[in-house]
């Protein structure tokens, strides 16, 4: 009997084998996850009794813990410095294995995981997600190079599953993969990235349980005054995330004094960005350490106990983790950020439950560092399991995105991502003519 060529593939052992070699790598991610998350847990619990014992600890630990993390990172996993998303994004685009290797590799992500450890141990603010997608991908791109399979969507669907395991969003990863990693869907890909995507997924939910990052949020918008909310998270999230954004992209492409700083007395310079952020916690009462999951669950269950600083003190401490070159990402800071940010705006719209601002503005901001509006409400949705804030929480996202647009056009990860490309890699931000938008 002849089978057309496409059947014929699916009954050749070696088909069988390169999917078993990646749907392991799925299911190592996922695992590699869970425990990611419960060691950050941990490694804060320990930073916070250090605080307890005595305030100003950090004076101490922080500077030291950044340099130490800097020194070590760049003498035995460079690569590994910041979120780890821009060098995920880069590593798409090479087509050079040696050079990949220098990106994404086994020997990384053991590193990624390590140094963001010991950054929170040591108050940064940083959270693991971003450095997650980076170990996701290092790790399917070893499946790849074993089974013999260099295509990017190795890399892609590393991506997703890790933004999965690590949230405990499945949507969202499979979003993050399409408008943020890649910026479109290769078909040949697809049913590669959502069978990782729920076997990273469904490894996790082993070891940690069928979770809500954030837990249920009744936030609900049911008045005209209540929709007032939706412009004004939207707008003001928005311009602050871009101004985060810029920030931190001008810090990594800047020239002069500052620059040469950073490059020529690293580990000094990553002391003395730890040290500015040790004297800010204790201006916010110990509250900006870490990722700011404790503070933004805090907020959206309507809590009075977190400063009123806490928003703006955080995005210094989260730019300064940024800039400092150790290891840690952004994307849980800045959700503890914009949940800040949607507390203070509730001083506008009196009447209006805090929790739905803090929401809304949790998804405005977000979207505003990031530039990718689908991703900032999908998550958001799911990390605090509201759908039926679906639209407003759309919304918000879109006017954050166009809002941040007008402090720069070029999205974070992509712009930090042209770092790791050689001249002639490097490739701009997606345009409208290119059909590659991030809408």
């Amino acid at each position: 009997m002849h089978f057309p060529r496409r059947f014929r593939a699916w009954r050749s052992l070696p088909h069988w084998r390169s999917r078993l070699v990646f749907w392991s790598g799925g299911a190592l991610v996922g695992l590699i996850a869970a425990l990611f998350a419960m060691l950050a847990d941990e490694a804060q619990a320990g930073f916070r009794q250090a605080v307890a014992a005595s305030p100003y600890w950090p004076l101490l630990l922080t500077p030291a813990g950044f340099a130490l993390s800097v020194a070590l990172a760049r003498r035995f996993f460079p690569g590994s410095q910041g979120s780890g998303i821009p060098q995920t994004i880069a590593a798409r685009h090479l087509t050079d294995d040696a050079a990949r290797q220098r990106l994404v590799s086994v020997r990384i992500a053991f590193g990624k995981v390590l140094l963001t450890l010991f950054g929170l141990a040591c108050g940064a603010s940083v959270g693991r997600e971003g450095p997650t997608v980076q170990v996701g991908a290092s790790i399917l791109h070893a499946a790849g190079r074993a089974s013999g399979r260099h295509y990017q969507g190795v890399i892609l669907a590393g991506s997703a599953a890790g933004v999965a395991a690590a949230f405990n969003t499945p949507l969202a990863g499979i979003v993050f993969a399409i408008e943020e990693m890649s910026r479109s869907f290769e078909q040949k890909t697809s049913g590669l990235v959502l069978t990782t995507v729920i076997i990273a997924g469904m490894a996790s939910l082993a070891l940690l349980g069928n979770y809500t990052y954030f837990g249920h949020s009744s936030a609900t918008i049911t008045s005209f005054k209540e929709w007032l909310a939706v412009p004004l998270c939207g707008f003001g999230g928005g311009l602050l995330g871009g101004v985060f954004s810029r920030i931190v992209v001008a810090a990594a492409r800047g020239k002069g004094r500052f620059q040469s700083l950073a490059k020529g007395y690293p580990v000094a310079f990553a002391a003395s960005c730890g040290l500015v952020i040790a004297l800010l916690g204790l201006f916010s009462g110990n509250t900006i350490y870490g990722t700011g999951y404790h503070e933004a669950r805090q907020l959206l269950a309507g809590a009075s106990d977190v400063p009123a600083s806490f928003g703006l003190l955080k995005m210094a401490a989260t730019i300064l983790s940024s800039i400092s070159g150790i290891p840690g990402g952004i994307f849980a800071p800045s959700l503890a950020v914009g949940a800040g940010i949607g507390a203070n705006l509730s001083a506008l719209l009196p009447g209006v439950p805090v929790g739905t601002l803090v929401l809304l503005g949790m998804v405005g901001y977000f979207a505003g560092v990031v530039q990718a509006p689908i991703t900032s409400f999908v998550i958001v949705m799911e990390m605090t399991d509201n759908h039926a804030m679906a639209i407003p929480l759309m919304a918000t996202a879109l006017l954050g995105y166009g809002a941040s647009r007008f402090i720069g056009t070029e999205p974070i990860y992509h712009a930090l991502s042209q770092g790791f490309l050689p001249d002639r890699t490097k490739v701009g931000p997606p345009s409208a003519e290119s059909g590659r938008t991030n809408l």
